[in-house]
């Protein structure tokens, strides 16, 4: 199997419970990206052995020309048969190695939760217009609660262990281990973490939503998801040129619990 991503061409063996290459903005090193995390917690997690490639996305390699014209990383080479849709490169994964763990959600609610809280914080981290901001943060805040009621409200799997059980105690969306669900929303949720608290003077982890700050916790403690993420410089460094419309805003550090942060 072989899954590219962006950077320079570059390649490594990648078994369960090994550390991918670091991030980093040398063109060589596996730099940010949310998708390719996601494919490579997908890997780990099915305990199979890849290869993974890096590309330098600005130096237009051979390698995608040759290989995955027009494609964009990250895709998978499986028996010379081409994917470059995420989504579809999952599915694919769930199927072809199907004698591997099974990482699909019992229950399909876990898919959908957190869906908008990447949308919502992209729209806080790149609008230019402080007139704008309050309005843009309750709605992203708004997904984080969302998010936060969904982790705290007890699945009917722990319902039939405890029917008294009024907060839920699980590790992870679906349960106690990660599924597809968890490979693709905490990759997101890591990028959204590291760069509120650096432009933003925002945890997004705070006291008041225990369910979102249990889930992460739980997170950096699995190999799979520790071991895949980048650097926070790579984050920081990805997001600098849309951060600086933030930086402007006299309202440094204000938080309420509606309007969370206003970025500096």
């Amino acid at each position: 199997k072989s899954v590219s991503t962006a950077r320079r061409t570059a390649a490594s063996s990648n078994e369960p419970n090994s550390k991918p290459p670091n991030a980093s903005s040398d063109g060589e090193s596996v730099g940010n990206c949310p998708f390719c995390q996601r494919l490579f917690m997908i890997l780990m997690l099915k305990g199979t052995k890849f290869t993974l490639t890096t590309v330098d996305m600005k130096r237009a390699p051979h390698l995608l020309k040759d290989v995955a014209p027009g494609a964009q990383p990250p895709f998978l080479l499986y028996n010379k048969e081409l994917k470059t849709d995420t989504n579809k490169i999952e599915e694919f994964l769930e199927e072809a190695l199907a004698s591997y763990p099974k990482l699909c959600c019992r229950y399909k609610e876990s898919n959908n939760a957190g869906e908008d809280v990447f949308l919502k914080f992209s729209a806080v981290i790149k609008n230019p217009n402080p007139a704008f901001n309050e309005r843009l943060w309750k709605k992203f805040y708004s997904t984080l609660e969302k998010l936060n009621t969904y982790l705290e409200t007890p699945l009917p799997y722990e319902l039939d262990q405890n029917p008294d059980v009024s907060e839920s105690l699980r590790r992870f969306l679906d349960g106690d281990t990660l599924t597809l669900a968890d490979c693709n929303l905490l990759p997101k949720l890591h990028v959204v973490k590291v760069v509120c608290q650096e432009y933003c003077d925002y945890d997004i982890s705070g006291c008041e939503l225990r369910g979102l700050t249990r889930y992460l916790e739980n997170a950096a403690t699995q190999d799979e998801f520790r071991y895949t993420c980048p650097p926070d410089s790579e984050i920081l460094f990805a997001y600098k040129s849309v951060a600086k419309y933030q930086k402007t805003k006299e309202e440094h550090g204000r938080k309420s619990l509606k309007t969370p942060g206003n970025c500096r």
